[in-house]
């Protein structure tokens, strides 16, 4: 099976997750969003992308759902890409890979940017993975379990 194909049709969440989202220049466009980028100008300004590969990945996150485009908020002739519910939910884990980044790839000292809170000014508390009853979970406390179309495996 090829690769392409089996992401798509994969059982696992996470290789559709990273088919829809994970290539590099998706989740750069994706981030910028969440710091209210909306025009393909802004995009390109701020990546330094290409036109055509920007063009691309901005079509395929609109065809994967995770933004939509609209008339420009400010009435002009332009178009903006607006995140959907979808796209925002894309938000944890932005957060994680940033909370990741900070932690194991700068060296202690070295100039890095963090997520604030807007109201308390405070840098974001880590993500923790918590069970139904609140429990932080690690790996050895969790396993994976098929779900069959008609509820759990």
């Amino acid at each position: 099976m090829a690769k392409q194909e089996s992401l798509r049709t994969s059982e696992c969440p996470v290789a559709r997750t990273l088919e829809s989202i994970g290539e590099r220049w998706c989740l750069m466009i994706i981030r910028e969003a969440f710091d209210d980028v909306r025009r393909f100008s802004e995009f390109q300004k701020n990546l330094g992308l290409a036109k055509n590969i920007l063009a691309a990945r901005l079509k395929l996150l609109v065809e994967h759902g995770i933004f939509e485009i609209s008339p420009a908020s400010d009435g002009s002739a332009y178009s903006e890409y607006v995140l959907t519910e979808k796209g925002r939910a894309v938000f944890p884990i932005v957060v994680a890979m940033r909370q990741w980044g900070e932690r194991y790839l700068f060296a202690e000292g070295e100039v890095h940017s963090v997520l604030v809170d807007n109201t308390s000014g405070q840098p974001l508390q880590p993500l923790r993975v918590c069970s139904a009853e609140g429990k932080k979970v690690e790996p050895a406390d969790c396993h994976r379990q098929r779900v069959t179309s008609g509820g759990k495996g």
